[in-house]
């Protein structure tokens, strides 16, 4: 490869995870109906992994108080069928963060409509990880060891998350190697894959690539790894070409780039959520966009398998959905053109040429030497 090129994947995986961590910021209820179409839609763009719902305590997060019959009806899709889908070929995961949705996916399983894969999330700083479990470390390690055991016994994988890798919102700055051993420390209990999240976007190009160096170093199977990063400073797609020149090769974004923390309001009514927001503006806050990213890596010849234009389209639809402008500016200006735009052209150049006695397609003035005579100093 010439030195002037960059160095990343010629070809990626892609999850989407909008109808679990781009709803659940939400603070109007998205109908069922709404949720099962981005999902088939999703699927038929190409996009073959991808978060359904959350099987967590409806109290806390009402958007998902439809997990079951939104899993359901996607696994009986009339559409999929019709469009012949292999769902051999599709992961379906759902979040479980603590055991009692272990058990309910489990049985969601065993009665053949179950997730695929199902997630649990640590955190390298402990504070962060008690906000969001209630839990210590010690004790959520062995509820994930007992729970990865119970997935197993029916088929199902577990993706084991470790946050707060390059700074926690509670407690400030965290060590990057901290969270190589968190990594480790999964694998060694039989998660399947492990998703490394930025969380609340305090990730900077510089230490991301650094991060996954050290992680593509360490533990060279890239398909054990899941680049997942939340966007709060506008670094999500430099972050992203950063994790590819380390060497990662599977993303998750989310359309518009919806997201963050659980609501704290569903239709105007307080809930319990996560409590205070880690952002000054929760309005203004999402993760990777996954229109902008995928158009991104279309440019730079790198395969994903996803209809970039069907994508764009759905994505001006989501807009319709929430209700608002969101935030991916490739459904705006589409795919950088590839061809001449007649339209745009201002008549009256190549009689200007002809009169002025220059061949067409000249650039330079005919007595100039036919290169330029620059010598580096």
């Amino acid at each position: 490869m010439s030195h002037h090129e960059l160095t990343y994947p010629k070809r990626v995986q892609i999850g989407d995870i909008t109808v679990r961590d781009g709803f659940q910021h939400e603070e109007i209820w998205i109908p069922t109906e709404a949720k099962l179409f981005y999902l088939e839609e999703l699927i038929l763009c190409g996009i073959k992994h991808l978060e359904v719902t959350n099987f967590g305590n409806p109290m806390l997060m009402p958007q998902f108080k439809d997990a079951e019959d939104l899993l359901k009806k996607l696994r009986n899709s009339k559409k999929l069928s019709r469009a012949g889908v292999n769902w051999n070929d599709i992961t379906l995961t759902v979040v479980t963060i603590r055991e009692k949705s272990v058990d309910r996916a489990v049985v969601a399983r065993k009665e053949g409509w179950g997730p695929d894969r199902i997630l649990m999330m640590v955190s390298t700083d402990e504070e962060h990880h008690f906000a969001n479990s209630g839990t210590t470390l010690p004790d959520y390690w062995a509820e994930a060891e007992r729970c990865i055991q119970k997935a197993k016994d029916v088929g199902i994988k577990m993706c084991g998350t470790v946050s707060t890798i390059w700074g926690s919102p509670i407690s400030g700055p965290t060590e990057l190697e901290e969270a190589v051993e968190f990594t480790k420390r999964w694998l060694d209990i039989g998660a399947a894959d492990i998703e490394h999240a930025d969380h609340d976007g305090s990730a900077p190009p510089n230490q991301v690539y650094k991060y996954y160096s050290m992680i593509v170093e360490q533990i060279p199977d890239k398909s054990l790894h899941v680049a997942h990063f939340h966007v709060t400073r506008g670094w999500g797609t430099a972050n992203v070409l950063a994790a590819m020149q380390a060497g990662i090769e599977i993303f998750e974004a989310t359309l518009g780039g919806l997201g963050g923390q659980p609501a704290n309001f569903m239709d105007r009514v307080p809930v319990a959520g996560t409590g205070s927001y880690y952002y000054r503006d929760p309005n203004v806050v999402g993760l990777q966009c996954i229109e902008d990213m995928v158009v991104m890596m279309d440019e730079m010849g790198i395969e994903t398998g996803i209809d970039v234009d069907r994508l764009l389209d759905l994505g001006t639809m989501m807009e319709k959905t929430i209700g608002r402008r969101l935030r991916s500016e490739s459904i705006l200006n589409r795919r950088i053109p590839k061809h001449p735009r007649e339209e745009y052209k201002r008549k009256g150049l190549t009689e200007l040429k002809k009169k002025l006695g220059e061949a067409p397609g000249s650039k330079f003035p005919a007595s100039w030497p036919e290169k330029a005579g620059y010598k580096t100093p």
